[in-house]
């Protein structure tokens, strides 16, 4: 497609994020790699996707799923060769697709020689890479919490100082606010994007920005420590380091950067995405898929109003409608399988992955694919905490029961919303290990692949797979998808989710049943203009039906219509 500064070629492009270790193995012992994904990169280009966003790949000692880098130049030996990945740019580019990397530079892994020298001595060179502050009466110097629960501080024997670190103990951040720590991060965008890469998604990257004194937040009720986001994140420097980078790695370049902001509002992500400031193409939001967190966090997860996540959605695309731009998403891999939380994993699997799907991705702006989403993958489930393998799960588990917590409510919560769920391997084929691996998986197999796997969708034209497809081709043939103004429809309405899309003269609608029930469609027809085309449905028309294209909407049933 032809690129004009006003119409940037990721507008109308569909990303397919990879979570490498999961994807597919290429040696048989057990772990995703550059070679496996070399191998199903045609799966891809017909399923019509433009990018791929891989998840990170670098040398790392694994305590966050490689979330903790000890080397930003370099391939991790579980994956391959920096000449693998050298094979996979090349591969991707050759069937006209792009390759985004994820930057993690919030922090580093403990393993880093940043942090291997700065840890050594309080007059290291590399000191103030990283906040390293006193005790306080014998305790950590503020009271602020690790996002994997605990204090985000570690006391480290060599120097008698602690460390900050808002994820595990072994990810301490790095101290964006000396100069030096800017440059060198600089200095890895560019050397990705010098070597091909076309961009990057930006791990917690409004974290970098922190409230310089680093105050106590508010005393808790229950004491403890807390998750203080008025003075860890989206801090007062934070559009100053972003345009910092934006200049120095991303100037001139025609790329992707997304930057992972959780807690960031509609307008906060306004002022980064404005074209005028352009510090990122776009931002992942967090407030929908929060929308079922409970009073204890993730874990206790409560239905969802869908209501609420009309309003909230919606807010978002007026919000950003004429500045920035929204990316779109229900999965990745630190959130549960969509199919099974906001949908239908059992009888509707099928029409709710489409519902859903059709409901994200006729919206405006940059949709987002995990992997086996477009199969229908669903949560894995698993039933005992030896089966996981998430940092953030198992964390989870020893500070709930250490506080008294039932193990069986306990787990249950990890059941529906471990990132595990995500991580379970890529359901190829109905083989013994989903045609993942030869060997043992790092992560055990979800056992309905004897069902839910490509192969089965790719040979089935009615599977979750292909209406995936007609979505991503309808992105690319109607500028209504991409440019057309959103308005939403039947708002207080508790399960049908409806818009409309319009651009000159054409008005694309929306209707999606997001309920096992029945649902009549109480919207004027006229919403769709004079004789609505029926584009896309999960579900034929029944013939005869006087409504036509109005007819109810049979359970998670879902229709995009045009009028012209």
């Amino acid at each position: 497609m032809p690129q004009t500064p006003g119409d940037p070629w990721w507008k109308s492009s569909v990303v397919y994020q990879i979570y490498p270790s999961s994807f597919q193995d290429g040696d048989g012992d057990g772990v995703g790699d550059l070679p496996g994904v070399i191998d199903r990169l045609d799966h891809l280009h017909t399923l019509g996707v433009d990018v791929v966003w891989l998840s990170p790949v670098y040398p790392s000692p694994w305590d966050d799923n490689g979330y903790d880098i000890s080397d930003y130049l370099g391939i991790h030996p579980r994956f391959g060769t920096l000449a693998d990945w050298d094979r996979l740019r090349d591969g991707l580019h050759e069937r006209g697709m792009r390759l985004i990397m994820d930057l993690v530079v919030n922090h580093t892994s403990d393993e880093h020689p940043w942090f291997a020298d700065s840890r050594a001595s309080r007059d290291s060179a590399h000191r103030d890479f990283y906040f390293w502050r006193p005790d306080r009466e014998g305790g950590p110097p503020n009271n602020w919490g690790s996002v994997f629960s605990g204090p985000a501080w570690t006391r480290d024997d060599a120097t008698g100082e602690y460390y900050l670190h808002l994820f595990t103990r072994r990810q301490p951040d790095l101290n964006w606010e000396n100069p030096r720590v800017r440059a060198r991060v600089h200095d890895i965008a560019r050397w990705w994007l010098d070597r091909g890469a076309d961009g990057f998604r930006m791990d917690v990257i409004n974290f970098v920005s922190k409230v310089p004194e680093l105050p106590d937040g508010p005393v808790l009720s229950e004491g403890g420590y807390g998750l203080f986001a008025e003075y860890s994140i989206n801090g007062p420097r934070l559009h100053e380091f972003l345009g910092e980078l934006r200049d120095a790695a991303f100037a001139g370049r025609d790329v992707l950067t997304v930057g992972e902001m959780p807690g960031v509002n509609v307008e906060q992500a306004a002022a980064h995405t404005d074209p005028v400031n352009g510090e990122v193409s776009m931002v992942f939001q967090f407030e929908h898929v929060d929308l079922d967190h409970g009073p204890g966090g993730k874990f206790d997860q409560v239905p969802l109003d869908l209501r609420r996540l009309k309003e909230s959605l919606g807010r978002w695309q007026l919000g950003l409608a004429d500045r920035g731009w929204n990316s779109l998403y229900w999965n990745n891999h630190d959130q549960p399988r969509a199919v099974s939380r906001f949908g239908d994993d059992g009888k509707y699997r099928v029409a709710s992955a489409k519902t859903l799907a059709t409901t994200l991705h006729m919206m405006k702006g940059t949709p987002y694919v995990y992997q086996g989403e477009e199969l229908g993958m669903t949560n894995a489930g698993f039933s005992d905490i030896a089966e996981y393998r998430d940092v953030e799960t198992l964390n989870h588990h020893r500070h709930a029961l250490a506080a008294g917590a039932d193990e069986e409510s306990v787990m249950a919560g990890i059941a529906r919303m471990s990132r595990d769920n995500a991580r379970t391997p890529m359901q190829w084929d109905a083989s013994p290990n989903a045609g993942f691996t030869t060997g043992t998986p790092w992560l055990a197999v979800n056992p309905n692949h004897t069902e839910i796997n490509a192969e089965a969708a790719l040979a089935d034209p009615d599977s979750v797979f292909h209406h995936y497809r007609r979505l991503i081709a309808l992105r690319k043939e109607l500028p209504v998808v991409v440019h057309g103004v959103y308005a939403p429809l039947l708002p207080d309405h508790p399960a049908l989710f409806a818009y409309t899309r319009t651009l000159d003269g054409a008005v694309l609608t929306v209707l999606a049943n997001w309920s096992a029930d029945t649902v009549a469609v109480d919207a004027d027809p006229a919403v769709a203009g004079p004789g609505p085309e029926l584009l896309l449905g999960t579900h034929t028309v029944p013939e005869g039906a006087p409504e036509g294209v109005f007819a109810p909407l049979r359970p998670w049933e879902s229709r995009v219509l045009l009028s012209r």
